[in-house]
Protein backbone atom coordinates (compact mmCIF):
# COMPACT_ATOMS: atom_id res chain seq x y z
CA UNK A 1 0.00 0.00 0.00
CA UNK A 2 2.80 2.35 0.79
CA UNK A 3 4.14 2.82 -2.33
CA UNK A 4 0.91 4.48 -3.47
CA UNK A 5 1.40 7.23 -0.94
CA UNK A 6 3.79 9.33 -3.78
CA UNK A 7 1.16 8.99 -6.51
CA UNK A 8 -1.78 9.64 -3.97
CA UNK A 9 0.27 12.75 -2.47
CA UNK A 10 1.02 14.27 -5.58
CA UNK A 11 -3.09 13.93 -6.56
CA UNK A 12 -4.02 15.60 -3.59
CA UNK A 13 -1.66 18.16 -4.04
CA UNK A 14 -2.67 18.71 -7.80
CA UNK A 15 -6.62 19.08 -6.13
CA UNK A 16 -5.38 21.90 -3.51
CA UNK A 17 -3.99 23.78 -6.14
CA UNK A 18 -6.69 24.04 -8.82
CA UNK A 19 -8.92 24.72 -5.30
CA UNK A 20 -6.59 27.65 -5.34
CA UNK A 21 -7.60 28.91 -8.12
CA UNK A 22 -10.11 31.71 -9.38
CA UNK A 23 -11.65 29.99 -12.31
CA UNK A 24 -12.45 26.59 -10.12
CA UNK A 25 -13.52 28.84 -7.29
CA UNK A 26 -16.69 30.56 -9.49
CA UNK A 27 -17.28 27.41 -11.13
CA UNK A 28 -19.78 25.86 -8.41
CA UNK A 29 -20.11 22.54 -10.14
CA UNK A 30 -16.75 22.07 -10.48
CA UNK A 31 -15.60 23.38 -6.98
CA UNK A 32 -18.01 20.61 -5.51
CA UNK A 33 -16.86 17.80 -7.48
CA UNK A 34 -12.94 18.56 -6.47
CA UNK A 35 -14.06 18.46 -2.83
CA UNK A 36 -15.54 15.61 -3.24
CA UNK A 37 -11.90 14.07 -4.36
CA UNK A 38 -10.01 15.93 -1.84
CA UNK A 39 -12.59 14.72 0.83
CA UNK A 40 -12.03 10.90 -0.15
CA UNK A 41 -7.99 11.40 -1.05
CA UNK A 42 -7.01 13.31 2.18
CA UNK A 43 -7.76 10.85 4.80
CA UNK A 44 -6.28 8.04 2.77
CA UNK A 45 -3.00 10.17 1.96
CA UNK A 46 -3.09 11.38 5.95
CA UNK A 47 -3.59 7.28 7.26
CA UNK A 48 -0.44 5.95 4.97
CA UNK A 49 2.02 8.79 6.16
CA UNK A 50 0.79 7.39 9.61
CA UNK A 51 1.71 3.90 8.21
CA UNK A 52 5.08 5.18 6.96
CA UNK A 53 5.77 6.64 9.84
CA UNK A 54 4.90 3.49 11.80
CA UNK A 55 6.74 1.63 9.66
CA UNK A 56 10.13 3.49 10.39
CA UNK A 57 9.65 3.54 14.16
CA UNK A 58 8.78 -0.52 13.74
CA UNK A 59 12.52 -0.88 11.73
CA UNK A 60 14.12 1.38 14.14
CA UNK A 61 12.76 -0.82 17.42
CA UNK A 62 13.69 -4.06 15.51
CA UNK A 63 17.35 -2.69 15.04
CA UNK A 64 17.63 -1.51 18.62
CA UNK A 65 17.15 -5.16 19.50
CA UNK A 66 19.67 -6.56 17.62
CA UNK A 67 22.19 -4.02 19.58
CA UNK A 68 20.78 -4.01 23.17
CA UNK A 69 21.83 -6.40 25.51
CA UNK A 70 20.35 -5.36 28.64
CA UNK A 71 17.26 -6.97 29.34
CA UNK A 72 15.13 -4.20 30.87
CA UNK A 73 15.63 -2.39 28.28
CA UNK A 74 15.03 -5.37 25.72
CA UNK A 75 11.81 -5.69 27.77
CA UNK A 76 10.57 -2.29 26.86
CA UNK A 77 11.37 -2.25 23.19
CA UNK A 78 9.45 -5.60 22.82
CA UNK A 79 6.51 -3.53 24.61
CA UNK A 80 7.05 -0.64 22.38
CA UNK A 81 7.07 -3.04 19.32
CA UNK A 82 3.71 -5.34 20.06
CA UNK A 83 2.12 -1.65 20.38
CA UNK A 84 3.11 -0.44 17.24
CA UNK A 85 2.28 -3.60 15.59
CA UNK A 86 -1.15 -3.89 16.43
CA UNK A 87 -1.62 0.03 15.16
CA UNK A 88 -0.07 -0.84 12.40
CA UNK A 89 -3.16 -3.69 11.54
CA UNK A 90 -5.87 -1.20 12.91
CA UNK A 91 -4.22 1.84 10.54
CA UNK A 92 -3.93 -0.46 7.50
CA UNK A 93 -7.71 -2.06 7.60
CA UNK A 94 -8.52 1.40 8.81
CA UNK A 95 -6.95 2.53 5.21
CA UNK A 96 -7.88 -0.41 3.03
CA UNK A 97 -12.05 0.65 4.62
CA UNK A 98 -10.68 4.50 3.09
CA UNK A 99 -10.00 3.03 0.07
CA UNK A 100 -13.24 1.87 -1.32
CA UNK A 101 -14.24 4.02 -4.22
CA UNK A 102 -16.91 7.57 -3.19
CA UNK A 103 -20.77 6.00 -3.56
CA UNK A 104 -22.63 8.33 -5.33
CA UNK A 105 -25.66 5.61 -3.04
CA UNK A 106 -23.19 6.29 -0.13
CA UNK A 107 -25.71 8.29 1.47
CA UNK A 108 -28.91 6.11 0.84
CA UNK A 109 -31.43 4.44 2.96
CA UNK A 110 -31.80 1.28 1.87
CA UNK A 111 -35.25 -1.23 1.07
CA UNK A 112 -34.18 -4.80 2.00
CA UNK A 113 -36.00 -7.88 0.29
CA UNK A 114 -35.88 -10.87 1.90
CA UNK A 115 -37.28 -14.18 0.40
CA UNK A 116 -38.33 -17.62 1.17
CA UNK A 117 -36.29 -20.02 -1.36
CA UNK A 118 -35.52 -23.71 -1.22
CA UNK A 119 -36.81 -25.45 1.38
CA UNK A 120 -40.26 -24.46 2.39
CA UNK A 121 -41.23 -23.78 5.77
CA UNK A 122 -37.96 -24.02 7.07
CA UNK A 123 -37.05 -21.23 4.29
CA UNK A 124 -39.33 -19.19 5.12
CA UNK A 125 -38.70 -19.75 9.06
CA UNK A 126 -34.98 -18.52 8.06
CA UNK A 127 -36.15 -15.41 6.25
CA UNK A 128 -37.74 -14.79 9.38
CA UNK A 129 -34.47 -15.11 11.76
CA UNK A 130 -33.05 -13.00 8.79
CA UNK A 131 -35.05 -10.09 9.30
CA UNK A 132 -34.82 -10.62 13.34
CA UNK A 133 -30.83 -10.48 12.90
CA UNK A 134 -31.27 -7.03 10.86
CA UNK A 135 -33.42 -5.78 13.35
CA UNK A 136 -31.38 -6.25 16.40
CA UNK A 137 -28.16 -5.08 14.24
CA UNK A 138 -30.16 -1.95 13.53
CA UNK A 139 -31.12 -1.12 16.82
CA UNK A 140 -27.47 -1.34 17.90
CA UNK A 141 -26.78 1.69 15.41
CA UNK A 142 -29.65 3.65 16.06
CA UNK A 143 -31.24 2.87 12.70
CA UNK A 144 -34.95 2.79 11.92
CA UNK A 145 -37.06 0.07 10.38
CA UNK A 146 -40.19 -0.21 8.24
CA UNK A 147 -42.05 -2.88 7.09
CA UNK A 148 -43.74 -2.46 3.59
CA UNK A 149 -44.97 -5.55 2.66
CA UNK A 150 -45.36 -8.97 4.18
CA UNK A 151 -46.31 -12.64 3.50
CA UNK A 152 -46.22 -14.55 6.81
CA UNK A 153 -46.69 -18.53 6.83
CA UNK A 154 -48.74 -19.82 9.61
CA UNK A 155 -45.96 -20.89 11.59
CA UNK A 156 -44.17 -17.39 12.29
CA UNK A 157 -42.06 -17.61 9.05
CA UNK A 158 -42.55 -15.30 5.81
CA UNK A 159 -42.64 -16.42 2.46
CA UNK A 160 -41.48 -12.78 1.30
CA UNK A 161 -40.69 -9.56 3.77
CA UNK A 162 -39.83 -5.89 2.19
CA UNK A 163 -38.56 -3.29 4.54
CA UNK A 164 -36.51 -0.10 4.79
CA UNK A 165 -33.88 0.89 7.02
CA UNK A 166 -32.78 4.50 7.01
CA UNK A 167 -29.91 5.82 9.18
CA UNK A 168 -26.40 7.10 8.85
CA UNK A 169 -24.48 4.77 6.39
CA UNK A 170 -27.13 2.42 6.03
CA UNK A 171 -26.47 1.53 2.17
CA UNK A 172 -22.42 1.75 2.84
CA UNK A 173 -23.02 -1.12 5.57
CA UNK A 174 -25.40 -3.42 4.48
CA UNK A 175 -24.36 -3.03 0.43
CA UNK A 176 -23.03 -6.38 0.30
CA UNK A 177 -25.72 -8.29 2.19
CA UNK A 178 -27.57 -9.25 -1.02
CA UNK A 179 -27.28 -12.56 -2.52
CA UNK A 180 -28.32 -16.27 -1.77
CA UNK A 181 -27.89 -16.72 2.29
CA UNK A 182 -28.02 -21.01 3.15
CA UNK A 183 -28.78 -22.11 5.90
CA UNK A 184 -28.00 -25.59 7.97
CA UNK A 185 -29.55 -26.86 10.86
CA UNK A 186 -32.37 -29.27 12.26
CA UNK A 187 -35.58 -27.49 11.44
CA UNK A 188 -38.57 -26.81 13.79
CA UNK A 189 -40.66 -29.34 11.57
CA UNK A 190 -38.44 -32.24 11.44
CA UNK A 191 -38.87 -34.81 13.60
CA UNK A 192 -36.25 -37.24 12.95
CA UNK A 193 -33.38 -34.66 13.83
CA UNK A 194 -31.85 -34.80 10.83
CA UNK A 195 -30.24 -31.40 9.21
CA UNK A 196 -31.53 -29.65 6.14
CA UNK A 197 -30.24 -27.28 3.92
CA UNK A 198 -32.74 -24.35 2.61
CA UNK A 199 -31.54 -20.93 0.91
CA UNK A 200 -33.04 -17.42 1.45
CA UNK A 201 -32.59 -14.48 -1.16
CA UNK A 202 -31.58 -10.93 -0.24
CA UNK A 203 -31.58 -7.94 -1.90
CA UNK A 204 -30.60 -4.45 -0.90
CA UNK A 205 -31.53 -1.83 -3.21
CA UNK A 206 -31.14 1.84 -2.72
CA UNK A 207 -33.90 3.93 -1.39
CA UNK A 208 -34.71 5.82 -4.51
CA UNK A 209 -36.84 9.41 -3.88
CA UNK A 210 -38.85 11.35 -6.17
CA UNK A 211 -35.95 13.26 -7.71
CA UNK A 212 -34.43 9.91 -8.28
CA UNK A 213 -36.54 8.48 -10.70
CA UNK A 214 -39.72 9.50 -12.92
CA UNK A 215 -42.94 7.52 -12.30
CA UNK A 216 -45.72 8.56 -14.91
CA UNK A 217 -48.75 7.79 -13.69
CA UNK A 218 -49.85 6.04 -17.51
CA UNK A 219 -46.82 3.54 -16.82
CA UNK A 220 -49.01 2.71 -13.91
CA UNK A 221 -51.90 -0.02 -13.68
CA UNK A 222 -53.19 -0.10 -9.88
CA UNK A 223 -55.84 -2.76 -8.46
CA UNK A 224 -57.16 -3.10 -5.47
CA UNK A 225 -58.34 -6.07 -3.33
CA UNK A 226 -59.24 -7.58 -0.09
CA UNK A 227 -56.03 -8.11 1.84
CA UNK A 228 -55.18 -11.49 2.74
CA UNK A 229 -53.40 -13.50 5.70
CA UNK A 230 -51.68 -16.91 6.61
CA UNK A 231 -53.90 -19.39 5.43
CA UNK A 232 -56.06 -17.65 2.98
CA UNK A 233 -57.77 -15.46 6.15
CA UNK A 234 -59.30 -12.41 6.03
CA UNK A 235 -57.08 -9.25 7.37
CA UNK A 236 -60.07 -6.70 7.33
CA UNK A 237 -63.24 -6.71 5.16
CA UNK A 238 -62.23 -3.87 3.34
CA UNK A 239 -60.66 -3.70 -0.32
CA UNK A 240 -57.19 -1.82 1.33
CA UNK A 241 -54.30 -4.09 -0.43
CA UNK A 242 -53.24 -2.63 -3.61
CA UNK A 243 -51.15 -4.29 -6.45
CA UNK A 244 -48.87 -2.22 -8.34
CA UNK A 245 -47.91 -3.13 -12.01
CA UNK A 246 -45.50 -0.87 -14.04
CA UNK A 247 -46.58 -1.48 -17.56
CA UNK A 248 -42.99 -0.57 -18.81
CA UNK A 249 -40.94 -3.03 -17.30
CA UNK A 250 -43.75 -5.52 -15.79
CA UNK A 251 -42.72 -5.00 -12.49
CA UNK A 252 -45.58 -5.96 -9.70
CA UNK A 253 -45.41 -4.88 -6.20
CA UNK A 254 -48.27 -5.53 -3.62
CA UNK A 255 -48.75 -4.25 -0.60
CA UNK A 256 -51.82 -5.28 1.96
CA UNK A 257 -50.02 -4.63 5.85
CA UNK A 258 -51.71 -1.33 6.30
CA UNK A 259 -55.68 -0.59 6.44
CA UNK A 260 -55.58 2.61 4.99
CA UNK A 261 -55.30 1.68 0.82
CA UNK A 262 -53.69 5.13 0.47
CA UNK A 263 -50.77 4.10 2.69
CA UNK A 264 -50.39 0.72 0.72
CA UNK A 265 -50.43 2.83 -2.48
CA UNK A 266 -47.83 4.84 -0.78
CA UNK A 267 -45.46 2.17 0.23
CA UNK A 268 -46.43 0.47 -3.16
CA UNK A 269 -44.98 3.16 -5.01
CA UNK A 270 -42.13 3.64 -2.60
CA UNK A 271 -40.85 0.00 -2.88
CA UNK A 272 -41.64 0.20 -7.16
CA UNK A 273 -39.10 3.10 -7.27
CA UNK A 274 -36.43 1.82 -5.70
CA UNK A 275 -37.09 -1.47 -7.95
CA UNK A 276 -36.83 0.91 -10.86
CA UNK A 277 -34.08 2.43 -9.40
CA UNK A 278 -31.97 -0.39 -8.87
CA UNK A 279 -32.41 -1.81 -12.61
CA UNK A 280 -31.32 1.74 -13.48
CA UNK A 281 -28.31 1.27 -11.50
CA UNK A 282 -27.51 -1.89 -12.23
CA UNK A 283 -27.58 -1.46 -15.70
CA UNK A 284 -24.73 1.35 -14.84
CA UNK A 285 -22.80 -1.01 -12.67
CA UNK A 286 -22.85 -4.11 -15.69
CA UNK A 287 -21.61 -1.41 -18.09
CA UNK A 288 -18.34 -1.31 -15.91
CA UNK A 289 -19.01 -5.51 -15.36
CA UNK A 290 -14.97 -5.97 -16.17
CA UNK A 291 -14.23 -4.08 -13.65
CA UNK A 292 -16.85 -5.44 -11.03
CA UNK A 293 -14.86 -8.74 -11.44
CA UNK A 294 -12.34 -7.84 -8.67
CA UNK A 295 -15.03 -6.40 -6.69
CA UNK A 296 -16.39 -8.09 -3.50
CA UNK A 297 -19.09 -10.37 -5.03
CA UNK A 298 -21.01 -9.10 -8.02
CA UNK A 299 -24.23 -8.40 -6.16
CA UNK A 300 -25.82 -10.77 -8.09
CA UNK A 301 -28.99 -12.03 -6.10
CA UNK A 302 -28.19 -15.66 -7.22
CA UNK A 303 -24.48 -15.71 -6.25
CA UNK A 304 -24.37 -17.68 -2.73
CA UNK A 305 -22.84 -15.33 -0.59
CA UNK A 306 -23.10 -17.32 3.06
CA UNK A 307 -23.65 -19.96 5.10
CA UNK A 308 -25.09 -19.95 8.61
CA UNK A 309 -24.14 -23.51 10.43
CA UNK A 310 -26.31 -24.03 13.20
CA UNK A 311 -24.69 -27.36 14.26
CA UNK A 312 -21.49 -25.62 14.29
CA UNK A 313 -22.38 -22.80 15.54
CA UNK A 314 -20.28 -20.84 12.28
CA UNK A 315 -21.08 -18.58 9.67
CA UNK A 316 -19.13 -18.29 6.56
CA UNK A 317 -18.86 -16.27 4.10
CA UNK A 318 -18.00 -17.46 0.49
CA UNK A 319 -16.86 -14.10 -0.69
CA UNK A 320 -13.97 -13.37 1.69
CA UNK A 321 -13.26 -16.88 2.77
CA UNK A 322 -14.36 -15.68 6.47
CA UNK A 323 -15.31 -18.06 8.88
CA UNK A 324 -16.48 -17.19 12.75
CA UNK A 325 -17.20 -19.66 15.41
CA UNK A 326 -20.26 -17.13 16.44
CA UNK A 327 -23.26 -17.84 14.88
CA UNK A 328 -25.32 -17.49 17.88
CA UNK A 329 -24.12 -13.88 18.53
CA UNK A 330 -24.25 -12.59 14.83
CA UNK A 331 -28.06 -13.81 14.69
CA UNK A 332 -28.73 -11.69 17.45
CA UNK A 333 -27.10 -8.45 15.27
CA UNK A 334 -23.47 -8.55 15.94
CA UNK A 335 -22.52 -8.18 12.25
CA UNK A 336 -19.52 -5.50 12.47
CA UNK A 337 -17.46 -8.03 12.43
CA UNK A 338 -18.59 -9.74 8.95
CA UNK A 339 -19.26 -6.16 8.25
CA UNK A 340 -16.15 -4.62 8.52
CA UNK A 341 -14.51 -7.57 7.07
CA UNK A 342 -16.37 -6.64 3.51
CA UNK A 343 -15.55 -3.25 3.82
CA UNK A 344 -11.57 -3.92 4.22
CA UNK A 345 -11.92 -6.80 1.04
CA UNK A 346 -13.40 -3.99 -1.00
CA UNK A 347 -10.62 -1.50 0.06
CA UNK A 348 -8.16 -4.10 -1.26
CA UNK A 349 -9.83 -4.75 -4.50
CA UNK A 350 -10.05 -0.50 -4.45
CA UNK A 351 -6.31 -0.83 -4.26
CA UNK A 352 -5.48 -3.50 -7.03
CA UNK A 353 -7.40 -1.59 -9.37
CA UNK A 354 -5.26 1.66 -8.29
Amino acid sequence: MLEKLPEFTKQLNDIDEKLSRPETVSDLALFKKLGKERSHLAPVVEGLSHLADLEREIADAKLLLKDESDSEMIALTEEELETLEEEKERTTNAVKILLIPPDPLAGKDIIMEIRAGTGGEEAALFAADLFRMYSHYADEKGWKIEILSSNETGIGGYKELVFSISGRDVFGSLRWESGVHRVQRVPQTESGGRIHTSAVTVAVLPEAEETDIEIKPDDLKVDVMRSSGPGGQSVNTTDSAVRMTHLPTGLVVICQDEKSQIKNRAKALRVLRSRLYDLEVEKKRSERAEARKNMVGSGDRSERIRTYNFPQNRLTDHRINLTLYKLEQVMLGALDEVIDALKIAAGEAALKEG
